[in-house]
């Protein structure tokens, strides 16, 4: 028990300083290359802070966990803008850029629309159980593979940012990236093996672990590299962050490993996490689009419906 203790609080560590490297080194390849930092955190950083959901996923599917592979992208996915985006706009109001709330937050909205709409076979027919094929995962690889095509056109575009702070040496930005993300990926391993541990001593549900423990854990990466991220004023990564992971959470956490290994049956999870995953997509886009910043108030209101869904997990 206190060896996982320990590997819990070196984890964070870890985890911590991996993230201030990983943003110092995705915003110095942006401004090498001359491209968009919006475009940055949608692709480096938000594939790099997902590895650990993608390994949780593998690793649950072949062994049979399936409610681990969707409690871990239902959970991340809630905690990515409730938890994550709520504190950065405490930290500091987001500015939200024109192309993201007229393109990539609709597109968050509806691939977790479609995800659960998939989930859902209870809902249309009371004689199925809650069940995922492969057929859905090969519907949501295919979502996804057309919003890589989008990132692409937007890379041809490259999208100039005219900034006058002197960026790092690429080779410098490319390796403070790479140990950034390493750092990331082996501080995430450890505390969710620690803290995954730890609630299996004290007897927890599979369901529980899956929404709370390790999703937060898996979204640790999220959460201190958007935090960091917007403490340097570099808005765009936060965001890009968190709109970038959830849309790989469910193309390629969930698609991929399912259009491989099959489909998953039985799943136990309640309508209220499909609920409250869509509502949060819902008012990041709502918030976004009124007024083209997320505040402060607005981030407290995510942190309220963080704590209420949370509760209702715990105690409900």
């Amino acid at each position: 028990m206190l060896l996982q203790i320990i590997l819990l609080i070196v984890g964070f560590i870890v985890l911590i300083k991996g993230a201030d490297v990983f943003v110092d080194g995705a915003s110095g390849i942006a401004r090498n290359f001359k491209v968009s930092k919006m475009l940055i955190g949608l692709t480096i950083v938000a594939f790099g802070t997902s590895a650990p959901e993608f390994a949780v996923s593998v690793k649950s599917l072949l062994s049979g966990s399936g409610d681990i592979v969707f409690g871990n992208v239902i959970g991340s996915n809630i905690l990515n803008i409730l938890l994550i985006l709520g504190v950065s706009a405490c930290v500091h109001t987001l500015t939200v850029k024109n192309n993201t709330v007229k393109k990539e937050l609709p597109i968050t909205l509806l691939i977790t629309t479609l995800m659960a709409v998939l989930l859902s076979d209870h809902l249309f027919d009371k004689n199925l159980s809650n069940a995922f094929t492969r057929s859905d995962g090969v519907v949501l690889l295919l979502f996804f593979l057309v919003f890589i095509y989008y990132l692409i056109s937007m890379m041809r575009r490259k999208v100039v940012e005219q900034e006058e702070e002197e960026s790092i040496k690429l080779s410098k930005a490319t390796i403070f990236t790479i140990v950034g993300i390493i750092a990331i990926v082996l501080g995430s391993n450890l505390v969710v093996d620690s803290a995954s541990a730890l609630a299996t001593a004290i007897g927890i549900s599979e369901r529980m672990i899956s929404l709370t423990i390790i999703a937060l854990g898996t979204s640790l990466p999220e959460l201190v590299t958007s935090v960091m991220a917007t403490k340097k004023g570099e808005y765009d990564i936060a965001i890009g962050n968190v709109v970038g992971s959830n849309i790989f959470n469910i193309g390629m956490v969930i698609g991929l490993p399912i259009t491989l290994f099959g489909g998953v049956n039985n799943l136990t999870f309640n309508s209220i996490d499909l609920i409250v995953m869509i509502t949060s997509a819902f008012l990041l886009f709502l918030f976004s689009f009124k007024d083209y910043k997320i505040s402060k108030k607005e981030g407290i209101s995510f942190l309220i419906l963080f704590a209420l869904y949370y509760s209702y997990v715990i105690f409900g």
